[in-house]
Formats: structure tokens, C-alpha cells, sequence
């Protein structure tokens, strides 16, 4: 009987896929393979972020980060329509309608079920969609992720240590005295330090975390950890590395330093919550001469 199943589904027209509660593909149907381009290979075994599908709603916000349907439904048990932006694998995007399941055993939820549907004919060139992508959700100077994309992952964050119990961290820091490298050097080298910053914030960003540009000089980091403790290792990490960023000018190198404060989730914390005690904390290592990490 599920030889029966098997054979039907892969002679349907709609793409099929099943994870697992890690979103881990354990199945992959050939109209997926048609419509994607990615085989069964390629796919099963995976899971669904870390494969190279990438999908993005139509705003050009990343999915699997912020608003990730099988997850959703996967957490609350509910069903899920989603108008969705897939990379085909042969670069372009294609508009899809995906459906998606929860899939019970025993009355406990162990996974969800996609199935989606090309919408229309039309593809989309991947380089455009991503540089609407990047107006929309980065900061023009640093190429940082903005405050909306760091609002919208907050909210991602919280919703999945709400429904899974998955801690995690808020980090907030402002650079020091970043009024002087304006009024003293011009906007200019101000904008430089923000960019030096960047530079150095990407080079170490794990692929579970986000660090962004909240405003001005103010940056937000979110990190998945283990353990509360687990913000020492990073907040002191986030500390040195901005110790480390310099910015020439002229025939000097300018130091940078920032203000740093750090939080773990707790129980009863809200979105706002959270955020709140992070920037708390950062004033208080203003407060105490700046140059410095504050734990929370």
C-alpha cells in the first residue's frame, strides 16, 4: 500500500516534500525535481534552511529566517498558504504556491508536509530579486541587515523559543563617542567607521545568528545559545572584535571602541522585553566609562 502511495505522488503535478520537526527533508517527489530543478540527491537529507532553495515571500524577506510556513506549522498544529519566491537551481526565481501540513503520529505532531504549485509561467532574474531583497532588508551604508530585518528575526526567535524552548540572546551596542569622528573628521570618515565595523561583523557571524545596524551608531546582535552563560563567550567576543577595528586618516589609524550590552531570554520576557534590558544594560556600560560589557 504506501509502494501505491509512493508511486501516485510522484506522478502528480504538484511538488511534494515532508520534514521532519528539524525541517530535515526526508522526502522529495519528481514534480519537485521538475519544478526546482533539484533532485532527490541533491535534496533528501538536508535541511530545508540550509539547502540552496532560499525561498523569500514577496517582499523579498527570507523565509526560512522570519516567516518559515513549515515551521509555523510544525510549532501550532495549523495549516499554512504561502505565496512564495523559490531559486530554481539554475539561478533564476520562480513564483510558487505552497500548501502546507502538519503531520501527526500518535496525537504528537512529527513533522509538516509541503505541497506547492508553479503560480504562473513567469520567472524572475535572481540578481534583480535579490538587490530589491537588499533595499528592502539592508542597511545602505554598512550592508548590514536594518532594524527591520532585526525586528523581523527577533520575532522569529522569540516565536521558536516560545513553541521549542530554543534559547537565545539579544546583544546591544553603540559606538563611543561616534559624534567626535563627525564633528572632528566629517561624515565621511564617520561613515567609514560604520562600514570598518561591518567589515568585521561579517567576517564573524555564525550562520544561526544575525547581527544588523539598529540606527545611527547603535547595532543589534540575536544569537542562538545553549546555556545563559554562553553570552560571556559572546558578548566579550562582539567587545574585542570592535577593540580591533581601526580607520585610517590621512597618515593615522583612529581606534574604535563601543558600549556593549547583553541578555539572555527568560521566561517571561516579551519581544519588546528583551530588546529593552539589552539597550539597559548598554547605557549602564556607558555610565560606567564606557568601553565595555555589560551582562544581563
Amino acid at each position: 500500500m504506501e509502494e501505491m502511495y509512493l508511486t501516485i505522488i510522484n506522478h502528480i503535478h504538484d511538488g511534494v516534500y515532508y520534514v521532519d520537526r528539524d525541517r530535515k527533508i526526508l522526502f522529495w517527489n519528481k514534480a519537485a525535481e521538475r519544478i526546482t530543478g533539484y533532485s532527490v540527491e541533491e535534496i533528501v537529507g538536508v535541511r530545508c534552511p540550509e539547502t540552496h532553495l532560499d525561498h523569500i515571500d514577496e517582499e523579498g524577506r527570507p523565509m526560512c529566517e522570519i516567516g518559515c510556513p513549515l515551521f509555523a506549522a510544525i510549532g501550532d498544529g495549523e495549516e499554512r498558504q504561502a505565496h512564495v519566491l523559490v531559486r530554481h537551481k539554475e539561478g533564476y526565481r520562480i513564483p510558487i504556491l505552497v500548501n502546507v501540513y502538519p503531520v501527526k503520529k500518535d496525537g504528537e505532531i512529527v513533522g509538516a508536509l509541503d505541497i506547492f504549485t508553479l503560480e504562473s509561467p513567469t520567472v524572475y532574474e535572481d540578481t534583480v530579486v535579490e538587490h530589491l531583497s537588499g533595499i528592502a532588508m539592508h542597511d545602505p551604508i554598512t550592508g548590514l541587515p536594518n532594524r527591520r530585518y532585526l525586528e523581523s528575526f527577533l520575532t522569529y526567535k522569540y516565536d521558536e523559543y516560545k513553541r521549542f524552548g530554543r534559547l537565545f540572546a539579544v546583544l546591544f551596542g553603540d559606538i563611543d563617542n561616534f559624534r567626535n569622528f563627525n564633528n572632528n573628521f566629517g561624515h565621511e570618515l564617520g561613515d567609514q567607521v560604520l562600514r570598518n565595523i561591518a567589515a568585521s561583523i561579517q567576517k564573524n557571524m555564525r550562520r544561526d545568528d544575525l547581527v544588523g545596524r539598529w540606527g545611527g551608531e547603535e547595532f543589534v546582535g540575536i544569537y542562538s545559545v545553549s546555556s545563559p552563560d554562553d553570552i560571556h563567550i559572546i558578548g566579550n567576543k562582539f567587545w574585542k572584535l570592535i577593540q580591533s577595528t581601526e580607520v585610517s586618516h590621512e597618515e593615522e589609524f583612529l581606534n574604535v571602541s563601543m558600549s556593549v550590552g547583553i541578555t539572555t531570554i527568560q521566561q517571561e520576557d516579551t519581544v519588546d522585553s528583551i530588546l529593552s534590558r539589552a539597550d539597559r544594560l548598554m547605557y549602564q556600560a556607558k555610565k560606567a566609562g564606557k568601553d565595555q560589557v555589560m551582562f544581563g
